[in-house]
């Protein structure tokens, strides 16, 4: 009996690793997967009346980069802010000859003050130049007006920050949702690695987003101000809509594009992936990161370069990754197999 039972423990060693879910029918499945999206969407809806009714403050948040982004000016010629009152009218770059003409000093940042005097019985405009050193960073600051262009373009941008600041808040309970429909389904070493890979994958995603709201966007927002500019378009006032929609979207696009080594890494301990299948696909993933800047951001270069360089950073760290548990693993076998020789 014990020579029995010595026999059968493998056996239900290997079940248990084998181990899944309860068996259930394919009506029982849809049944629980409709129950997921009714939860999911319950939930997303109570997030986004939240959103709905703090707008102002969400509004606040997504303005942030718009207020914290510095735009260069290159060469040496004078860049005069011109103020009415406490008013900025606007921040000009005067060309060689403007120079000439108008004679504003040496320094390099000035500021001109319009105000009104009184020229006998007439009321004219003269100017007041003021050329305060700590001009060159008011001058820099980007000064971009945000509008609603239509009646309903208040309902639409409140709309759309209900919807991106919801997704964000329902995001958590979402995933667990869905990750309790689909776990159970999962072997006992899978769930091992992906719940091992759900940890680092919500603080990548964390930093995903920090990096960009702190560190890309105000660099995208200046880059796109002084791209337009070159082009020759005044770029000093944006619709409200399309800038909550692209820095929404930027936002959570590198979030999610930092779980890319989450997910590749969980696949390649699964088995499904491993570093030769990665290295031959670096070509096809510098086409997708590329497409996806494309998709997430605005369509034009800059930004699109700005979000493929870390996307493909962390790609190549992936490949890095997956040959170092690769030869790692190829020495425990070798030295596993030198006692079995001797």
């Amino acid at each position: 009996m014990a020579d029995e039972s010595a026999a059968e423990r493998p056996d239900v060693e290997q079940e248990e690793e084998e181990e899944g879910g309860p068996v259930k029918s394919f009506l029982e499945h849809l049944e629980d997967l409709r129950w997921v999206l009714i939860k999911s969407v319950v939930a997303l809806g109570v997030a986004m009346l939240v959103c709905l009714i703090a707008g102002n403050h969400v509004v606040d948040i997504l303005r942030r980069p718009l207020a914290k982004a510095r735009v260069s000016y290159p060469g040496t010629n004078q860049v005069v802010t011109v103020r009415f009152g406490t008013n900025v009218l606007g921040v000009y770059t005067l060309t060689a000859a403007q120079q000439e003409a108008f004679r504003l000093g040496t320094n390099r940042f000035l500021a001109v003050h319009l105000e009104p005097a009184m020229v006998g019985t007439n009321a004219v405009l003269t100017w007041r130049v003021e050329d305060d050193p700590r001009l060159a960073e008011t001058a820099e600051k980007m000064r971009v007006e945000l509008l609603n262009l239509s009646p309903a373009s208040g309902f639409f941008v409140a709309f759309q920050v209900a919807f991106y600041g919801g997704l964000v808040l329902a995001a958590p309970f979402i995933f667990y949702f869905v990750a309790a429909f689909v776990f159970p389904a999962l072997k006992m070493k899978e769930k091992y690695y992906v719940y091992r890979g759900l940890v680092f994958g919500v603080g990548l995603f964390l930093i995903g987003v920090a990096f960009c709201y702190f560190a890309l966007m105000p660099v995208a927002l200046a880059a796109s101000q002084v791209y337009s500019q070159w082009l020759g378009f005044s770029a000093y006032q944006w619709k409200a809509d399309e800038y909550i929609s692209f820095v929404s979207k930027f936002m959570l696009g590198m979030g999610i594009g930092f779980e890319m080594p989450v997910v590749i890494l969980t696949l390649v301990k699964i088995g499904v992936l491993n570093y030769h299948i990665l290295a031959k696909g670096r070509r096809y993933m510098i086409v997708i990161n590329l497409v996806l800047g494309a998709v997430l951001t605005t369509p034009e270069v800059i930004t699109q370069v700005i979000m493929f360089i870390p996307l493909q950073f962390l790609y190549e760290v992936s490949i890095w990754v997956a040959w170092w548990w690769e030869r790692q693993e190829k020495k425990r076998e070798a030295a596993a197999a030198v006692p079995a020789r001797t």
